[in-house]
């Protein structure tokens, strides 16, 4: 798709130096040797008796035969030396020759009396090559007016354009040089806006383009939209044709051109171009449209591509776009033994995948392990710390769903090491730095986390809203409150409106563990303004895919304010809460926390039983559920023992960390007489207290 070939080449051998017209060819020597001399008007004459040719004719010749020599000034005298203009006026038929005919076609340029396709072909050519020879010297306005007057002659001619009619090979192929070369003199002189208006003329008007010009053309026009920098104004609604599609900015233009390209490739218009598909993975993954470049890579015409890149390539898109089970599939053939099992770049995307996944952690282990022995080398550093840092994520994944007390620990030890060894190697890694204060955060090593939280923001320069987020929680969870108030307001400063919902929580949780519940309502009634501005930004009808974009999640919201009440013991308030919630959510293991809480506030403990175990059926890890179920059933008498100590182990396991878990599980202890046994689990209760933050530390990731 790209390449200009020279005009003129039909007309003139360059063995023996021959230049024809009208039938009639003549040698070039006694032309060449005047115009070695100076003497333009001889040479002229020369051409014109050799060749029976008029004025116009023997100059525009001859300025080719000078152009082809290489003589672009010369070429320039020759050109200004005759009216160019006046020539394709002359060529112009009358309003009353531009009849059409019978079967409703406009006339070809033969049938307008006293009109050569060849008189008009030499004539054109010649303003065109003027266009070249101004190009050449530099003068690039200059040049695209010249060019830009081929196309208008050839419009006002052919009456809008070259039909799909019989003309000359010549005069064709002149059309589509300058329709190709306009743009690109308008780029090259910096004027951008009138290279869109030629780009646009050149794909909407009729010049009979082949599909090879047609396709180089869009794909510059593309190149031009991505790249230029400048925004261009969308199309004109007087050139769509009802119900089409109307691209609204420079990224969507250039995505339709390029998948028009993608579809003439499929239909084997024209040939296999890769930089098509480079341009369109750029401009749709800029879009975060990945699922859309997976269907233009699946339509992709088997041995185009290779298959380990088409595979790798497909993984990567349905990964950007939340596939990841059908992304890992693609993976894992990929990465078989018979194909590419040793390549880096897919082992650290699937171990990437498996870090997201409890269940595909330990996969992800191997595939880590294996990414780093195959980055070793000075060269492969970087790869190496990539490898070190899924390593780690897919370990401290692993140690959630670990089966013993010393295989958790011992997973999270070794993937706080293979954190810290991928630090060493990835000083700068912001998300390495932020990665690594969770890690320690959750492991309770506050003054490490608080480091890592603290060089985070200054590295984002404080641009990302999770940073602050941690940097208030690990505060909170030193009982530094007032500090971590701080940081939520100075978070406030830095974030969007839409994306304040999380501090806005933040800190009504922060008011709550000071015991000022009051001040806690106003926080939530910011957040209920933000929900009610997000419903009127989509208007009444609002559909799935848009709830699920919510930045504000209202249930969230509702079922805070729930919470609230109940803890100030405004129950009837609370409700009303919990039936918005329900509305937007009827069956939810949370909204049945909350109901449990209040009937045991109220003293209504069957009802609580029974609001715990329907949240437990709906969500059977619910950590708070399994909790509040095993302290209720401690009350019930010694019987009941056994089963709230299996429901607190279990809170535990899935909860390590959970202050109010151990608690009760040491009255459990207490009253089944292992003194030893509460006595730790007080303790760890009472350890965990002081290091107890506002929300969990894995709500940040």
């Amino acid at each position: 798709m790209s390449g200009e070939s020279e005009l003129g080449q039909d007309d003139v051998d360059p063995s023996v130096r021959k230049v024809c017209a009208n039938g009639i060819c003549m040698q070039t020597n006694v032309v060449e040797a005047k115009l070695d001399e100076g003497n333009i008007q001889e040479a002229e004459s020369a051409l014109r008796e050799g060749l029976s040719l008029n004025f116009e004719e023997a100059r525009a010749l001859l300025g080719r035969l000078e152009y082809q020599r290489g003589n672009v000034e010369g070429a320039l005298r020759v050109f200004d030396g005759i009216d160019l203009q006046a020539a394709i006026q002359r060529m112009q038929p009358s309003l009353t020759e531009k009849q059409p005919s019978k079967k409703g076609r406009t006339r070809s340029i033969e049938s307008v009396p006293g009109i050569s396709q060849h008189a008009a072909g030499l004539v054109l050519e010649a303003v065109y090559l003027k266009a070249k020879s101004l190009q050449k010297l530099g003068r690039l306005t200059e040049a695209a007016r010249e060019c830009l007057s081929v196309l208008d002659a050839v419009e006002k001619i052919f009456d809008n354009g070259i039909p799909d009619v019989l003309v000359e090979n010549k005069l064709q192929e002149t059309v589509s040089h300058a329709v190709e070369l306009l743009p690109e003199l308008w780029k090259q002189a910096g004027c951008y806006s009138e290279a869109m208006s030629a780009y646009r003329r050149a794909l909407l008007s009729q010049w009979n383009l082949d599909n090879d010009c047609c396709a180089r053309i869009q794909k510059a026009f593309s190149v031009f939209l991505l790249y230029s920098g400048v925004e261009v104004c969308p199309p004109s609604l007087f050139v769509q044709i009802d119900g089409s599609y109307v691209p609204r900015n420079n990224l969507e233009e250039a995505i339709l051109l390029l998948m028009i390209l993608m579809r003439k490739v499929y239909l084997g218009k024209i040939k296999w171009d890769p930089s098509v598909l480079e341009h369109l993975t750029f401009a749709l993954s800029v879009c975060s449209q990945t699922s859309v470049l997976a269907k233009q890579l699946e339509e992709v015409m088997p041995g185009v591509l290779n298959r380990i890149d088409r595979w790798r390539s497909l993984a990567l898109c349905y990964s950007a776009a939340g596939q990841n089970k059908t992304a890992l599939s693609l993976l894992r053939k990929s990465l078989h033994k018979d194909e590419e099992p040793d390549d880096v770049l897919s082992l650290l995307l699937a171990a990437k995948i498996c870090s997201d996944d409890v269940f595909l952690a330990a996969e992800g282990v191997k595939y880590a392990q294996r990414a780093i022995t195959n980055a070793q080398g000075g060269s492969n550093e970087h790869l190496k710390g990539v490898g070190l840092r899924m390593l780690g994520l897919c370990l401290g994944k692993q140690a959630k769903v670990a089966t013993s007390d010393f295989e958790r620990s011992r997973l999270q030890s070794e993937a706080l090491k293979s954190l810290d060894a991928a630090m060493a190697l990835e000083h700068e890694n912001s998300d390495l730095m932020f990665e690594l204060g969770v890690q320690y955060a959750q492991h309770r090593n506050l003054d490490a986390a608080l480091q890592y939280a603290r060089k985070y923001v200054d590295v984002t320069g404080g641009s990302t809203l999770r940073g602050w987020r941690l940097l208030a929680l690990v505060l909170s969870a030193h009982q530094r409150y007032s500090e971590a108030e701080v940081v939520t307001d100075a978070a406030f400063d830095e974030t969007a409106k839409w994306d304040q919902g999380p501090l806005l929580r933040m800190k009504a949780k922060l008011k709550i563990s000071q015991s000022r519940y009051i001040d806690a309502i106003e926080p939530y009634r910011h957040l209920l303004s933000l929900v009610q501005a997000q419903r009127k930004s989509y208007g009444p009808f609002r559909n799935a895919p848009q709830v699920e974009e919510d930045k504000v999640n209202e249930y969230e919201v509702w079922h805070g304010l729930a919470n609230l009440y109940s803890t100030l013991s405004h129950f009837k308030d609370a409700e009303t809460c919990l039936e918005k919630a329900r509305d937007l959510i009827e069956y939810s293991a949370d909204t049945l926390h909350t109901e449990g809480m209040m009937f045991e506030r109220q003293g209504e403990n069957d009802k609580a039983l029974a609001a715990y175990v329907n949240a437990l059926l709906i969500e059977p890890n619910h950590v708070q559920c399994k909790i509040l179920l095993g302290a209720l059933m401690t009350k019930m008498g010694p019987k009941m023992l056994s089963l709230a100590r299996a429901l607190l182990s279990d809170a535990l396991k899935i909860e390590p960390t959970n202050r109010v878990a151990w608690y009760h599980l040491g009255l459990v202890h207490r009253d089944d007489g292992r003194v030893a046994d509460a006595a730790d689990c007080f303790q760890a209760a009472s350890m965990l207290e002081e290091s107890d933050p506002i929300e969990s530390f894995s709500s940040v990731i």
